[in-house]
C-alpha cells in the first residue's frame, strides 16, 4: 500500500527533517534498548489518524506499546520537536513561494468536547465541557498557528493572540516574516480594539461590521480557513479532545499542522 492509504508512514525525506530535532538517548542507559524513534513516531501518527486508545495500538505493526509511544510523545513535546518541525516546513513552503502573505484568515469552529485544562462549558450544551480550536492561516489555507481554549471563549478574545503567535517564518532573504498584509475575519471578530491592535501591528483589518452587510467577496476569500479546519479534523484524534493534558493535545495539533504543510510541499515539489 502507498502513503495515501497509510498516512502514518514517515517517508525518508520527512524523517530526514525530523530526526535531527529529536533528543538523543544516553549512549549507556539501563534496561532494554528503546524502540526505534521512527517506529514510535509512526505509532503516534497512527493514533492521530485513527483516534484509538493508546493501549489498542496494534503491536504487529512494530510501533511498540501504546505506553511507549505515549511517553515518547510527551518527551518530544517537552523538547518542542513538533513546533520546530512546523516552523521548518513553513520556511520551506515560504522559500518555494507557496505562502500567501497578502492576507491571513482567522476562525474558531464548534468546540471539541471532553475535559482537561483549557476547557469550559460548551455553548451548545452547558452540561458538557469542551475545548475550542482557534486558527490563523495564510491566504492559501496553510496553518500558521492554533490556540486551544475553553469552549465558551469568545473568538474575538483570541484574535490578537493568534496574530502574535504566528511564528517567524524564514526561507526568503532578509528577516523572517511574522505578519501578513491583511487579516480577514467575519462579524464575530468585529471590535474597535481588534482593529486598533491590527493597525498597530501594521496589518489591515478586513472584518465585516455587525449590523451592516458583509464585505462583498469576503466569504470567497475566507473559505480557505474552513477548508483548513476540515483538514485538521480529518485527523480523528483532533475531532474530539480526549487528552486531558493540554500540552499533549497541543503536540497532536502541531503534528497535524506539520502533516498538512508536508503534503502541500510534496504536492508543489513532487
Amino acid at each position: 500500500m502507498g502513503v495515501t492509504t497509510r498516512p502514518w508512514i514517515v517517508d525518508d525525506d520527512l524523517w530526514a527533517l525530523i530526526e535531527p530535532l529529536l533528543p538523543r538517548w544516553p549512549e549507556r542507559s539501563p534496561g532494554p534498548k528503546p524502540v526505534d524513534d521512527r517506529m514510535c513516531l509512526q505509532g503516534i501518527l497512527y493514533v492521530l489518524h485513527q483516534d484509538i486508545a493508546w493501549q489498542l495500538l496494534p503491536p504487529e505493526l512494530g510501533f511498540g506499546s501504546g505506553q511507549t509511544c505515549w511517553r515518547r510523545l510527551d518527551r518530544w513535546q517537552q523538547a518542542w520537536v513538533f513546533e520546530q518541525l512546523h516552523r521548518i516546513l513553513l520556511a520551506k513552503l515560504n522559500a518555494a513561494g507557496e505562502l500567501d502573505w497578502s492576507r491571513a484568515c482567522v476562525d474558531g469552529p464548534h468546540p471539541r468536547e471532553k475535559g482537561g485544562a483549557a476547557t469550559g462549558p460548551s455553548p451548545v450544551d452547558r452540561r458538557k465541557t469542551g475545548s475550542k480550536h482557534h486558527l490563523i492561516c495564510d491566504g492559501r489555507g496553510t496553518p500558521f498557528h492554533v490556540i486551544i481554549t475553553a469552549a465558551n471563549a469568545n473568538d474575538i478574545t483570541q484574535t490578537l493572540a493568534l496574530v502574535d503567535g504566528l511564528p517567524p517564518v524564514a526561507g526568503r532573504p532578509g528577516r523572517p516574516r511574522r505578519r501578513p498584509d491583511a487579516l480577514l475575519g467575519d462579524k464575530a471578530y468585529d471590535s474597535k480594539a481588534v482593529r486598533r491592535g491590527l493597525r498597530k501591528r501594521r496589518i489591515m483589518p478586513v472584518i465585516s461590521r455587525k449590523g451592516a452587510p458583509n464585505i462583498k467577496g469576503l466569504g470567497k476569500l475566507r473559505y480557505v480557513v474552513e477548508q483548513t479546519f476540515a483538514l485538521l479534523h480529518q485527523f480523528m484524534r483532533l475531532a474530539v479532545r480526549w487528552a486531558r493534558r493540554l500540552e499533549l493535545h497541543n503536540a497532536f495539533v502541531s503534528l497535524a499542522c506539520s502533516q498538512i504543510c508536508w503534503r502541500r510541499l510534496k504536492k508543489a515539489h513532487p
